[in-house]
């Protein structure tokens, strides 16, 4: 069920290959153990394919061809096997180039990105360049069943500096062997009648030395239903029982795959920490999504920042794999703080703001999860609040929504000295009401560093601590 790729996928190059595979067969019979040797048949057949002088790579967006089990036979000719596969990011055309690579005399950098991602095309020779056998017809007359699916295959492998075609081609096609299997054993382990489930194929980032991970889950099947599959999992990599690591939510994007939604993930990422002395900084564990002002076609521009925060809070717990419900819309969170009792009918579709008690509330209403409320009398006290608000980062991870008066903001992070108490605190702002533009957010300051300074001196603020749940 799984592949390890154990080196850092934050630096170096990745391959990675993809494309269908037509898994076809027929089921004569009704007996359970005939139909499994019938489908496994298949799925060796599909390995021999991989295997086979017929299997070739594409390189995405170049005219680069090898055939792996030609002993890395390449076009164009200046493509041998013992080509450096890095080699391969000179021949890829670029959006500021008008032809390929070396033709063009522009080649790309090899250290454009401290990670590059190569992607290629799995694909099957169909001709023969010997005799074709003489065509040979049967007609048999009896009930059966066809199974016809096309296999999504999707591996990723890691390379060396060191590493030429010859290398890859290897990794290539052992990987893809391997992820044969996985297919395989997911298929007919949730086979049901002559129903047989498609293979769907994930990469996880899982903590050293683990890296980058591949899973193969059965479509269809919730992630609830896969508790025990992923538990096995967690003891093979010597993963704590506490937290997702595995489910469909947690699995990786890669640098140059856009998340479809829109939203900025991680804008923080970008920032240079400040510099404390003695200080030491704490952050948001995993992944989130930002949410402002004037998102989703809704003008909340001045009432709606708690709203605001509160989806950044949801989009975390939804990442991290703790819940699957997807982001709540304003409406939704309205509704929810009635059927708690907290608010009358009246308050849903009206533009009244919430504040931290009211994020708690939904918080657990809708996603099942804890929070703490702090209280703080003055925003000058904020600043005393290092050692609880770096506690909850390291032993929680998940962002803080804070309300004082009627603005909202949420806090990502700190950096703290123990020993001189100086602090500086790490703001997503939900006011902002501009585009997706991560330069202009880190730049202008709406996600950026803030000084005790801030906060209100005078005002109070609630702060709402959301706790992790326990589970896998």
């Amino acid at each position: 069920m799984v592949v390890d790729n154990s080196q850092n996928p934050h630096t170096g190059t990745i391959l990675r290959v993809r494309g269908p595979l037509e898994l076809k067969c027929q089921l004569d019979t009704r007996d359970a153990s005939q139909m499994k040797k019938v489908i496994s048949a298949t799925f060796e057949n599909l390995r021999s394919q991989v295997k086979s002088e017929s299997c070739v790579f594409m390189v995405c967006g170049s005219p680069v061809i090898f055939w792996p089990n030609k002993g890395a036979k390449a076009t164009p000719e200046e493509i041998t096997q013992n080509t450096p596969c890095e080699e391969l990011l000179q021949w890829i055309q670029t959006d500021e180039q008008e032809s390929y690579g070396k033709k063009s005399g522009k080649k790309r950098s090899k250290k454009d990105s401290k990670l590059n991602v190569i992607h290629l095309n799995l694909m099957m020779e169909m001709t023969n360049p010997g005799p074709l056998p003489a065509p040979v017809l049967t007609r048999r007359i009896q009930k059966s069943h066809f199974l016809s699916m096309s296999l999504s295959m999707d591996c990723a492998v890691h390379i060396s500096s060191n590493d030429t075609i010859r290398d890859a081609s290897k990794l290539l096609v052992d990987a893809l062997n391997h992820q044969l299997c996985e297919m395989e054993k997911v298929s007919l382990q949730h086979l049901k009648g002559n129903t047989l489930p498609l293979p769907e194929v994930f990469h996880f980032l899982l903590p050293e030395p683990n890296g980058l991970t591949t899973v193969v889950y059965p479509a269809g099947v919730a992630d609830s239903e896969l508790e025990m599959q992923r538990k096995d999992l967690h003891e093979q990599h010597h993963l704590p029982d506490d937290r997702p690591y595995l489910r469909r939510a947690n699995a990786y994007h890669f640098p140059d795959e856009p998340y479809r939604d829109g939203y900025l993930r991680n804008p923080h990422q970008v920032l240079i920490h400040p510099t404390l002395e003695d200080g030491k900084v704490y952050l948001v564990q995993g992944i989130y999504s930002y949410h402002h002002y004037m998102q989703d076609r809704m003008d909340d521009n001045g009432w709606g920042c708690a709203y605001r925060s509160l989806q950044t809070i949801c989009s975390w717990f939804l990442q991290q794999g703790y819940v699957e419900r997807s982001v709540p819309t304003h409406k939704e969170i309205q509704q929810a703080l009635v059927d708690v009792g907290d608010k009358q009918p009246s308050f849903v579709g009206s533009r009244q703001w919430i504040g931290s008690i009211e994020v708690q509330a939904v918080l657990n209403h809708l996603l099942g999860a804890t929070s703490k409320i702090m209280f703080v009398s003055r925003g000058s006290d904020l600043a005393s609040k290092g050692r609880e608000l770096a506690n909850h980062f390291l032993t929680q991870g998940s962002p803080i929504m804070i309300g004082g008066g009627v603005l909202a903001h949420t806090i990502l992070g700190v950096t703290w000295s123990e020993t001189s108490g100086q602090i500086r605190f790490l703001i997503l702002d939900p006011h902002y009401t501009g585009a997706e533009d991560l330069q202009v957010i880190t730049d202008k300051g709406w996600c950026g560093w803030k000084g005790p300074e801030f906060w209100d001196q005078t005002a109070y603020y609630n702060l709402c601590l959301p706790q992790k749940p326990k589970m896998i």
